[in-house]
């Protein structure tokens, strides 16, 4: 397990790095947020493969948003696609910020051998490709994912950790939903879990004031020279995001980010100082383990919301389709 020792070494680190950066002028700085927060490409990325229970094999795909802030509705065609087959595998539509993994999976026949699914991503003018392919080296199982997703101890190989199964997410709605423009949407999903990996969040530190050295900006340098590993906050937590559809869509609560949003506040697993509910405030996590949230839509269309219960090492998704009406 990573001890407290290394997280502190870790935030040692950060802060001298961000004395280097306080050198540079307030003219680079606002270059260097600009440049990641809009106008770079989506790379889509192939995690591996894993053999289930029933002896189905799947391929698990994931992307890269180079973005900080941008999102990309990019629909199922040209632009989105995988070959050969079918082109719809179940890929997203719309793309959240920075680095998602094990976003979703394709099933492949037994016999698909040493082929390969390519998944292609045109954003921002640029086009890349992700090659899926049964090579044993690309095999993972829960430990590994936990491990890939950076959560804090959930990576080892204990006897706990082996044995956490992912949260249970049971629909209290429809999962198939009309709404119109501008009218909240209740979503409510009730979660269980066997209360693996135990929670911990990064830092037994008061957390700086908004106006401290800008880390995001930090974050962002690391990342660009490949200098950083993500660590995730572990502890069981819900959200909905927007999976498919094109429009804006509010949620009420705020939901927690499932992406790696490393910046000093932002409300991600992947945070600084950020502490899933049960430490942050225990009222935030249902007793009943009934999640209540409500989706208010600004543009008509077709829309699939996914909730994913995430215990900060093991992850289970539910969707639901909306057809929004003006």
């Amino acid at each position: 397990m990573r001890g407290r020792a290394s997280r502190w070494g870790a935030a040692v680190a950060t802060y001298v790095l961000v004395l280097a950066l306080a050198v540079l002028s307030p003219e680079d700085l606002g270059a260097q947020r600009l440049t990641y927060s809009e106008g770079q490409p989506v790379y889509p990325a192939y995690e591996g493969w894993r053999r289930h229970a029933d002896g189905t094999v799947t391929m698990m795909f994931g992307y890269m948003n180079e973005n900080w802030d941008e999102t990309h509705p990019i629909a199922l065609g040209d632009n989105n696609f995988f070959s050969p087959g079918p082109p719809d595998r179940g890929q997203p539509t719309y793309f959240l910020p920075r680095r998602n993994r094990f976003v979703f999976e394709v099933p492949v026949p037994e016999n698909f051998g040493d082929q390969e699914l390519v998944w292609t991503v045109v954003a921002n003018g640029q086009e890349h490709k992700a090659y899926g392919t049964l090579r044993e080296d690309y095999y993972v199982d829960n430990v590994v994912i936990m491990s890939e997703t950076g959560a804090l101890g959930a990576g080892t190989s204990s006897p706990e950790i082996r044995a956490n199964i992912p949260p249970v997410i049971d629909l209290e709605i429809a999962d198939r939903l009309t709404a119109e423009v501008g009218e909240p949407l209740a979503l409510v999903a009730k979660v269980t879990d066997d209360g693996q990996p135990p929670p911990e969040g990064f830092l037994d530190a008061e957390a700086p004031e908004p106006d401290a050295p800008p880390l995001d900006l930090l974050e962002r340098a690391l990342d660009d020279v490949g200098g950083s590993t993500v660590n995730k906050a572990v502890g069981l937590h819900f959200m909905w995001l927007v999976y498919r559809g094109s429009g804006n869509v509010s949620f009420d609560p705020q939901q927690i980010k499932p992406w790696e949003d490393t910046r000093t506040h932002a409300n991600s697993p992947w945070a600084p100082y950020w502490l899933p509910p049960e430490l942050r405030n225990p009222s935030e996590l249902p007793e009943d383990g009934r999640w209540v949230s409500e989706a208010t839509f600004h543009e008509p269309g077709t829309y699939v919301l996914r909730g994913r219960a995430d215990d900060g090492g093991l992850y289970s998704d539910v969707e639901v389709t909306v057809e929004v009406s003006p």
